[in-house]
């Protein structure tokens, strides 16, 4: 029985995180879902949200959003669309993307705006902006 996790995060331009931890919590398109070693294998699509990964008392974050998470006994692979650690996140960005998605999402005619990208553009800019204030 392994005693630590091999993490791995990729996005399709880079390998974010290779390193063994002790714990990961991943947000799944159905919840958040913690990892210790020998957990169950499975399979599972990303939501918007936080990776979060401990090694001994030390917390990391990234913010990632689609894409798909494998866990095994001992590794979890996450494949995501998008991931960003707090020190990547360019903060006036996020706050004007949360922005113009409340302003879509606060049109009076719902016929107008695609109500599902919207929301989908607010939680990842509220995702990075949590994930940015974490880098302080």
């Amino acid at each position: 029985m392994a005693d630590r996790l091999q993490l791995e995060i990729a996005t399709p331009a880079r390998l974010a995180v290779s390193e063994e931890v002790d714990e990961v919590v991943v947000p799944g398109s159905q919840g958040y879902f913690g990892v210790l070693p020998a957990h169950a294998p499975f399979l599972t699509t990303l939501g918007i949200g936080e990776v979060m990964y401990r090694s001994g008392r030390d917390e990391r974050y990234l913010a990632v959003a689609g894409g798909f998470a494998e866990v095994r006994n001992d590794k979890v692979i996450v494949l995501a669309d998008t991931a960003e650690r707090p020190d990547e996140i360019d903060r006036a960005r996020a706050e004007q993307a949360k922005a113009r998605a409340e302003r879509r999402l606060a049109g009076r005619s719902q016929d107008e705006i695609d109500y599902a990208r919207a929301a989908a553009a607010l939680a990842r800019a509220l995702t990075r902006l949590q994930t940015a204030g974490r880098g302080r």
